[in-house]
C-alpha cells in the first residue's frame, strides 16, 4: 500500500512539473526591477560605443529610431510597394484645438477619403503598450472617444482586422546587407472566458489559473460587465489590446519563422527606407497561411524601442529572457554604430529626453483602452 501510495505521489509530482505554467515568476514584476539589468546593459553598451542614444540611428527616417516619441502614422506612410499592400488601411488625423462636435465630422470625412467604414480601431499616434486604443463601432462611440482625446493631438483611425490570430514579428538587418532575418515571433492570445450559463464573468475569471493571476488588471477594466452571466458555450474576450501587461498570454512562436515568412517580412521591411531594426505587429487568418508568408495584415510597425516579446511566454526562463534582451539591444547598438560610420548624424540626449517626456505626458491624458 505504501509503495502504491508513493508511486502515485511521484506520478502526480511529475505531472505537476510537466503542466504548462500559467505565468512566469517574473512576468508581472515591476518594470524598474525587471528592466534594471537591461538598463545596466544599455549603459555598458553606451560606454563601449561612446553614445547612449546610438540605437536611435538604427532607423534614421523614424523619430528617435523608434525608441520613443515616434509617429505610428508617419512610419506606416513610409512603407512603399511592395510592402504597402500588407498594411491594414488607416488614416491619421489631428484633433482641433477646442472641444466640439465638429471633431466627429472631420474624422468621418477623413475616413471616407481613406475608404474606411465602421467598425474601426482608434489609437493615439504616439503611445506604447496599447494605451488609448479602442474599437469604434459607430458614430456615437467615435464622438465619445474624440471627446476624451487631448486637443490638438494626432491619432490614427485604422480598419478593424477581424482575423483572430495576432503576432509580433521581430526583424533586423545589418546595414548594407541584402537580406535581414526574423529573430522573434510571439503569438498573442487575449484573455477569454467561456460561459456555462451559471457563473458570472468574475467567477469564471477566478476559476481560471492564468486569469486569476491577472484579475487585478482585468476586473477594474470590466466594471459592471464582470457581473454578467455568459450563455453556455459563449466565448467572451475580456480585452482588445494584445498586451501581456493587460492580461494577454504570449507564446513563443519562433518555430513559425519559415523561409517563406522570412522572405515576405524582409521584402516589407526593405520597402521602408533605412529600416533595420524593429517589430511588425500583425493580425493573421491562420498559422498555416502565416508560415507561407500569406494571410496577414500589419497593424503597426515599431522601431528600436520595441521588444522581442516571446520572452513573456510563461515557459521562458529568466535566463533566456535576459539573453534575448541583451542580444537584441546589443544588436541595436551595433547597427547604430554601423549607421554612424555611414555618416548618419547622432541623435542628441536632450532631444531624446524631450521626446520621452512628451510621450509620457500625452499617455497620461489618453482615453481608457479596450
Amino acid at each position: 500500500m505504501n509503495e502504491v501510495s508513493l508511486a502515485t505521489r511521484l506520478q502526480a509530482a511529475l505531472q505537476r512539473r510537466r503542466a504548462p505554467r500559467t505565468t512566469s515568476f517574473f512576468e508581472f514584476w515591476p518594470g524598474y526591477i525587471f528592466y534594471a539589468p537591461v538598463a545596466l546593459f544599455w549603459i555598458a553598451q553606451a560606454i563601449r560605443y561612446r553614445s547612449i542614444t546610438l540605437p536611435a540611428l538604427c532607423n534614421p527616417r523614424i523619430e528617435a529610431g523608434g525608441i520613443c516619441g515616434e509617429s505610428k502614422t508617419d512610419i506606416l506612410l513610409q512603407v512603399t510597394d511592395p510592402g504597402r499592400e500588407w498594411i491594414a488601411p488607416f488614416v491619421g488625423i489631428t484633433t482641433l484645438g477646442a472641444p466640439g462636435g465638429e471633431h466627429t465630422g472631420m474624422a468621418e470625412a477623413a475616413m471616407r477619403e481613406a475608404k474606411l467604414t465602421y467598425p474601426i480601431v482608434a489609437k493615439p499616434d504616439m503611445s506604447c503598450n496599447g494605451a488609448g486604443v479602442r474599437v469604434i463601432h459607430d458614430r456615437a462611440s467615435l464622438a465619445a472617444y474624440l471627446a476624451e482625446f487631448p486637443r490638438a493631438t494626432r491619432l490614427q483611425l485604422q480598419k478593424l482586422v477581424t482575423d483572430e490570430g495576432e503576432a509580433g514579428i521581430f526583424y533586423m538587418r545589418e546595414p548594407g546587407a541584402t537580406n535581414g532575418r526574423i529573430t522573434s515571433i510571439t503569438l498573442k492570445y487575449p484573455p477569454t472566458v467561456t460561459g456555462d450559463g451559471l457563473q458570472n464573468i468574475k467567477a469564471l475569471i477566478e476559476a481560471d489559473a492564468r486569469l486569476r493571476a491577472v484579475s487585478a488588471i482585468l476586473l477594474p477594466k470590466l466594471g459592471a460587465m464582470a457581473a454578467s452571466v455568459p450563455a453556455a458555450g459563449e466565448a467572451v474576450q475580456l480585452v482588445f489590446v494584445g498586451n501581456h501587461c493587460r492580461g494577454s498570454t504570449f507564446k513563443d512562436g519562433r518555430h513559425l519563422a519559415t523561409d517563406a515568412l522570412t522572405a515576405r517580412i524582409d521584402a516589407i521591411a526593405r520597402s521602408i527606407p533605412d529600416f533595420h531594426f524593429g517589430r511588425f505587429d500583425v493580425k493573421f487568418s491562420n498559422v498555416a497561411a502565416l508560415r507561407q508568408g500569406e494571410g496577414f495584415r500589419i497593424i503597426e510597425v515599431n522601431g528600436a524601442g520595441s521588444e522581442a516579446t516571446h520572452i513573456w511566454d510563461p515557459e521562458t526562463s529568466i535566463v533566456e529572457a535576459y539573453r534575448t534582451q541583451f542580444f537584441h539591444y546589443g544588436s541595436a547598438f551595433r547597427i547604430g554604430a554601423a549607421m554612424r560610420a555611414n555618416g548618419v548624424k547622432r541623435y542628441g540626449v536632450a532631444k531624446l529626453l524631450r521626446a520621452w517626456l512628451q510621450q509620457r505626458a500625452l499617455m497620461a491624458r489618453y482615453p481608457t483602452n479596450d
